[in-house]
């Protein structure tokens, strides 16, 4: 699978879970979409990660600060 393809399935992925967050707010399950948002932010990261790093392996690991880091994303703060 080369980068471009799984850049889109992460992507793909990342955008289903949103859906799936968005069909749980309208019926009020309040703790699947907060999981369902994690869901898809996690997914996006690992996006940008596999976009930005094609040759690495992608890490088996679910914390959004560390798959932020490894995907060289930073935060800047404004005053």
């Amino acid at each position: 699978m080369n980068e471009f393809a799984k850049t889109a399935y992460w992507l793909d992925c990342a955008d289903y879970d949103l859906q799936t967050a968005k069909a749980m707010l309208e019926t009020k399950r309040f703790l699947y979409v907060g999981f369902m948002c994690h869901q898809t932010i996690e997914k996006g990261l690992k996006a940008v990660f596999v976009q930005r790093q094609p040759d690495s392996e992608l890490p088996y690991i679910h914390s959004l600060v560390r798959l932020a880091n490894l995907s060289k994303i930073t935060a800047e703060m404004s005053e």
